[in-house]
């Protein structure tokens, strides 16, 4: 393919949910605000589903939902100067080796991007050796940046991929108090963060017990989806149900929508470890990381050791407004600037080299032959990085066959949805009675 002379750059972003399409696709504005996005939705559990995606609010000019030998099959040079893998660590590993395969021949091919939707907190070295052989990883902070070299350096394996930003979604005006309104309290909360019902009982009942306490606040509970609906990770015991128990005051408020659009109106954020404290921290937003639980690594909360903003609910209570540390703050990407010009720069630079080199995943059958089999294997890819089931090309069987998988697959998904969306929340208001 003869290299683009003219018009915008054309990116896919590749997501498998919600939040890493916002990501994927706020990276890929970052890196051309004028580009064509086309929208990959990987076919999986976390599908993002119109309402989220609505939410949200970011458009593209294309959006599909496909299964990854589907995307492997379509995006190439073609239509795609960038591709930004926007999806779980074995996911992305995937698509690395699937499409060194599937750009084998080919004369060009996108510059490949990847890297993490939020705070890195657990799974250090198995997240970013699966990331491991993209053109571009990103590290949203000098932090991430120290850190991720220092692992790809413990293997031996070239740490210039790695490039310095940071997370695409930090914006908004600088917060300011205003007096005419009721200060507000939001407390951001996470399907996993805590995981365990009685935990996330206690931290609703802190928030509901606050707003008791200061009946001059407003108090919002910042959710994340609705009952049924999946993000990137499972929520087993949603606030929604919860509160149910709980007959919370006037001035309490479960609220949705984008979390930009809350924090515009927040005067306080609460939270175990949610991406939404980097959000406000970035904006100037006093800021709570609660240590209620323990700060423990499971609840992802350590990582804001040395912020300031560590607090408990009996801190809050008191009228405590947490303060930020501006060391740690710009440490940890949340500094003022421009913190994008190294990325589009280095993809600017990709783009004017020609011909790339292929893809070089760190994770090799000679390196993890007993581990990457098992990777590839969940999107259905064998060792060598092809589909698994490759059925001959041509004939009608074949035609037959692959619309049959289509309508089996429409069925099982259609089934699974009614599933997580009906009657698992059925199921566990049943358990609660």
């Amino acid at each position: 393919m003869p290299e683009r002379t003219s018009g915008p750059l054309r990116v896919t972003v590749i997501a498998d949910s919600d939040t890493r399409w916002k990501w994927g696709a706020l990276t890929a504005r970052r890196i051309a605000p004028d580009a064509r996005i086309d929208a990959r939705f990987l076919r999986g559990r976390a599908t993002p589903t119109p309402r989220q995606l609505a939410e949200l609010g970011i458009t593209a000019d294309s959006m599909t939902e496909q299964t990854a030998a589907e995307i492997l099959a379509e995006v190439s040079a073609d239509g795609c100067d960038v591709l930004v893998v926007s999806c779980v660590g074995g996911t992305i590993q995937c698509f690395l080796h699937g499409f060194d395969r599937a750009w084998r021949g080919h004369p060009r091919r996108p510059v490949v991007v990847t890297g993490y939707v939020g705070v890195v907190y657990e799974k250090l070295a198995d997240g970013l050796l699966l990331r491991a052989g993209a053109d571009v990883v990103l590290a949203n902070s000098t932090d991430d940046a120290l850190r991720f070299r220092s692992v790809y350096e413990g293997v031996g394996f070239p740490t210039g991929a790695i490039v310095e930003t940071a997370l695409p979604f930090l914006d908004g005006a600088p917060y300011r108090r205003d007096p005419g309104t009721p200060f507000t309290v939001t407390f951001a909360v996470q399907p996993s963060a805590p995981a365990e019902r009685p935990d996330r009982l206690y931290l609703l009942r802190r928030a509901v017990e606050h707003a008791r306490r200061h009946p001059e606040r407003e108090v919002l509970v910042k959710l994340r989806s609705m009952p049924g609906e999946q993000t990137t990770h499972v929520e087993e015991h949603p606030y929604q149900h919860l509160m149910q128990a709980l007959e919370p005051p006037e001035n309490v408020s479960l609220v949705y929508g984008a979390m930009g659009e809350v924090l515009d109106r927040t005067d306080l954020l609460v939270t175990v470890s949610s991406t939404a404290a980097l959000e406000s921290l970035y904006r100037g937003i006093p800021t709570a990381v609660l240590t209620d639980l323990g700060i423990r690594e499971p609840l992802g909360n350590h990582h804001f050791l040395g912020s300031g903003c560590l607090a408990s609910w009996d801190q809050l209570d008191d009228g405590e407004l947490p303060r930020a540390d501006p060391a740690w703050t710009a440490a940890h990407g949340v500094a003022p600037g421009d913190p994008y010009a190294d990325l589009r720069a280095r993809v600017q630079g990709l783009l004017a080299a020609g011909r790339l080199p292929r893809l070089a995943p760190y994770y090799t059958l000679r390196t993890a032959p007993g581990y990457l089999p098992g990777i590839l294997a969940r999107q259905g890819l064998d060792p060598e990085g092809l589909p698994a089931v490759r059925a001959a090309a041509g004939g009608n069987g074949n035609r037959v066959r692959k619309a049959a998988r289509r309508v089996l697959r429409k069925s099982a998904r259609t089934a699974y949805r009614q599933g997580v969306q009906r009657v698992a929340p059925a199921i566990r208001r049943w358990g609660q009675l």
